[in-house]
């Protein structure tokens, strides 16, 4: 064994995958052929070639229509989990949906997901959980309309609420979700939000989540590096970032190098996990995160496991399941660091930059 095979047969959590980019690229071209969809192209090497964040969510807003009927959203699902199981160990994963996007209802989305990620964890042992994520085109009141529905529908599988996409604007603008974000709070949802991820974001959204939003979790967060107090803020808080390093080659021009803002936010003592964000649209899998860009940022499999038991205790699992899946991950990291047989010892013991094995 060596330190990539160590990395990818990790126990993972997955903390930032939108649904939608689970997909399969030949289901992709597949359902969109047979469905009429039309999408800029119907090559992958084509279609997910294009290197800032706007670009990306056209492409992205392209695929939804795919997702028709039940079927769909079914396979998606039971496909996602088969290939992240394949590709780097996942064992549990929460799922960003714009539930309230597509032609049919809210109710019947979540179903779908539901049955699909259900027969997964039957088959594959990967539990599951899903966060409605706040589609930021559209108005805040739409916002307070989603938020609604979810408590209304009131199934156990959905866990809390987030927001992605950009406004009309192309920002991010926390502050106006400020609303629908007091009324999940109200009634017991957790709350996550997509902040300082883009170019001419600031460290202040990170605050703003925070703060004003009383996220739980941050996605991405690059940004908070901008500002010394508020990774000092950050820091104090171990509030978990869900970071996405190869997304962040394609929409910021980042290189996999120590000098990766996610290499930096871990050195920093930030609470940083791993994710994959969109799959298909970034050409990632959850094992390529941790076998090709920790090595290639300076970390090693210390780093590896410390960061794979922060996305368990950074999940919305309740902490009866939470305790019990440490426990699980732990056990396969002490097997695998006797496998690796590592000159670092037990990777359980690793301390934030320190060096790769």
């Amino acid at each position: 064994m060596d330190l990539a095979d160590y990395l990818r047969l990790l126990p993972k959590v997955e903390l930032h995958c939108h649904f939608v980019a689970t997909i399969r690229p030949s289901t992709l071209v597949e359902l969109a052929r047979a469905r009429d969809v039309p999408l800029p192209s119907y090559d992958p090497d084509v279609l997910f070639d294009y290197d800032n964040i706007v670009d990306f969510l056209t492409v992205f807003e392209a695929a939804q229509p795919v997702f028709a009927d039940k079927g769909v959203f079914e396979r998606v699902a039971y496909e996602s989990v088969e290939d992240a199981v394949a590709a780097g160990n996942l064992r549990y994963r929460e799922y960003f949906v714009n539930a309230d996007l597509f032609p049919i209802p809210y109710a019947e989305v979540l179903d779908a997901m539901v049955a699909g990620l259900a027969a997964a964890e039957r088959d594959f042992g990967v539990g599951f959980g899903i966060i409605p994520a706040i589609a930021r085109q559209r108005p805040p009141a739409s916002a307070l309309d989603l938020v609604r529905t979810i408590l209304d529908d009131g199934r156990p599988e959905v866990l809390g609420i987030g927001q992605d996409y950009l406004t009309p604007q192309n920002t991010e603008s926390p502050e106006l979700w400020v609303e629908a974000y007091a009324l999940a709070e109200r009634h017991g949802l957790r709350r996550t939000a997509h902040v300082a991820e883009i170019p001419g974001s600031t460290a202040d959204a990170v605050t703003v989540a925070i703060e004003r939003l009383g996220c739980a979790r941050i996605d991405h967060g690059y940004h908070v590096l901008d500002d010394p107090a508020v990774v000092e803020a950050a820091r104090a808080l171990q509030i978990p970032f869900t970071c996405t390093p190869y997304s962040t080659r394609v929409l910021s021009g980042w290189e996999m190098t120590p000098e990766h803002p996610v290499a930096r936010m871990i050195r920093a003592g930030l609470n940083v996990t791993l994710s994959t964000d969109d799959p298909t649209f970034f050409r990632t899998d959850l094992g390529r995160e941790y076998a090709q860009a920790l090595p290639a940022m300076g970390f090693g499999a210390a780093d590896g496991a410390r960061i794979a038991l922060a996305g368990v205790d950074a999940s919305w699992l309740p902490a009866d399941r939470k305790e019990r899946l440490r426990a699980e991950f732990t056990g396969q990291i002490r097997a695998l660091d006797a496998a690796l047989g590592s000159a670092l010892g037990s990777a359980l013991g690793s301390v934030p930059g320190s060096a790769p094995s």
